[in-house]
């Protein structure tokens, strides 16, 4: 997997150290198919809201039905025609299970984006995007009166030696990993705990 390192300096005292999987090609055929994945999703997504509308159609109120036939007349006929054809024909004991797992799919981001914010004096900050469009990234903040060292150690990973890079904290026995979930290439660890550490701490005069 391919590991894109980008480097922030918003000021002299501070950096972002930022990796994602995510495809740095921004070329227009790259952007033209991003955007066709993007519109493909959303129809898809729309078409099974849609089915299941009318899933629950079938067995509304009457109170309830008259607000579902009033949303049905903003859209297209065909794609109304096709709701009502296959929530009649599916049942909710396979069209439960095949929603939950299309939209899981459409709402998955497909990349992992990861970041190291230092801040000179304050401390550090670590951020993991979620899997998904749903939910908010996990960020953690470190002092720096609780950072005892970074330094980039090696272990096993499976039948492979993986390289981390890892935070001591203060009071804590397990290290807190950069990057958990990417695990980029050594020079790129090299790279960050070189800033990092040159950032974070007053130079010595």
């Amino acid at each position: 997997m391919r590991n894109m390192l980008t480097v922030k300096r918003p000021s002299p005292t501070t950096v972002l150290y930022k990796v994602s999987t995510r495809s740095a090609n921004n070329t227009v055929p790259a952007r033209v198919r991003r955007t066709l994945i993007g519109l493909v999703r959303i129809l898809i997504g729309l078409t099974l809201l849609c089915i299941l509308i009318a899933k629950a159609h079938e067995f509304a109120t009457p109170r309830w039905k008259v607000h579902t036939d009033y949303a049905s007349t903003f859209l297209p006929p065909a794609l109304t025609e096709l709701a009502t054809t296959s929530a009649s024909r599916i049942p909710w004991l396979y069209l439960a299970p095949i929603s939950l797992a299309i939209f899981s799919v459409i709402f998955r981001k497909g990349y992992t984006t990861e970041s190291l914010l230092v801040i000179r004096g304050m401390g550090v900050q670590t951020t993991t995007s979620s899997p998904t469009y749903l939910s908010t990234a996990t960020t953690r903040f470190i002092p720096t009166n609780m950072i005892q060292d970074i330094f980039v150690y090696e272990a096993f990973k499976g039948f492979e030696v993986r390289f981390y890079l890892a935070i001591v904290v203060e009071g804590e026995h397990d290290v807190v990993v950069v990057f958990p979930s990417i695990l980029p290439r050594r020079r790129v660890l090299e790279e960050v705990w070189r800033g990092a550490k040159s950032c974070l701490y007053e130079p010595k005069s």
